[in-house]
């Protein structure tokens, strides 16, 4: 009889998902449904309070915020890689430009944003620029507005949506798109109707990767947002290091988690349901 090795494989990375994903989840829960400590921290008090603020005003103006730039950003993103991985899968060049999708990932990634400060500043690039070839008389407000976050973050975060959608289209049978162009469809309907349908795993995948990462963003809004564009993720910062409600940045952080739980399960449920 042979013996079964499974458990032993799969203990390690248990506990590690036990130790690392699942036990601070349960602290921020937990936390989220304790009473504000009078320095900081939570008192061990059973309380509502923090789920009670998030119908403040201030705080569903963030959210709101949140979501529009998230929504925007994985849409614009989606967008710009499909047509970029398609011309991928089909170049005789391929890992000549995968390799130059990669190269950005090879700085770090504050780096990257403040090199897109230096060129959206005031005194920038692009400003030194227009005002140079005297198309402005002062310099543009290109940063700390919802404008700056959605470039930026569609700049950082896109490889996310190439790299799905540029698997999946490779695969494709390319044959298909010409039988329907033999059988009078343009090439145009010919990519909606056949080759959209047999990708939309692909499709799927790079909302979820671009959509999630871009919904818990503090970095990119912090640096070229401002207060008046702040996301969620800044918010919990304050929260934590500032007015040091820790319950409300752990009932926020638990919010954060169940819209893209949501999101996941909403966008598995209707990759099955078309699979069927």
């Amino acid at each position: 009889m042979r013996k079964n090795y499974g458990p032993i494989y799969v203990g390690p990375v248990a506990f590690w998902l036990c130790a690392f994903l699942s036990v601070p989840l349960l602290i921020t829960l937990s936390y989220s449904f304790l009473a504000k400590g009078l320095y900081g921290g939570v008192e061990p008090h059973f309380s509502l309070a923090a789920y009670r603020s998030l119908f403040n005003t201030a705080v569903l103006k963030v959210l709101l915020n949140t979501i529009i730039i998230a929504v925007l950003s994985t849409a614009l993103m989606v967008g710009l890689a499909l047509p970029t991985a398609y011309y991928i899968a089909r170049s005789s060049q391929k890992n000549l430009l995968l390799m130059l999708i990669i190269i950005p990932f090879w700085t770090n990634f504050l780096i990257r944003i403040y090199a897109w400060i230096t060129i959206l500043g005031s005194n920038g690039l692009l400003n030194s620029f227009l005002m140079g070839v005297g198309l402005t008389d002062g310099p543009i407000q290109f940063l700390y507005n919802r404008g700056a976050i959605i470039l930026v973050i569609v700049y950082t975060t896109i490889p996310f949506a190439i790299f799905p959608l540029y698997s999946t289209i490779e695969k494709f049978d390319f044959s298909l798109i010409e039988a329907a162009m033999d059988l009078g469809a343009s090439k145009t309907k010919a990519l909606w109707k056949i080759m959209i349908p047999n990708i939309r795993s692909g499709i799927t995948t790079a909302v979820l990767f671009t959509f999630i990462p871009t919904f818990g963003n503090f970095a990119v809004p912090k640096l070229v947002g401002g207060t008046s564009s702040w996301m969620l993720g800044n918010l919990i910062e304050r929260e934590l290091n500032i007015t040091r409600n820790w319950p409300l940045a752990s009932s926020m952080s638990v919010v954060l988690t169940f819209v893209t739980m949501l999101a996941v399960l909403f966008f598995m449920r209707s990759q099955n349901k078309k699979e069927l």
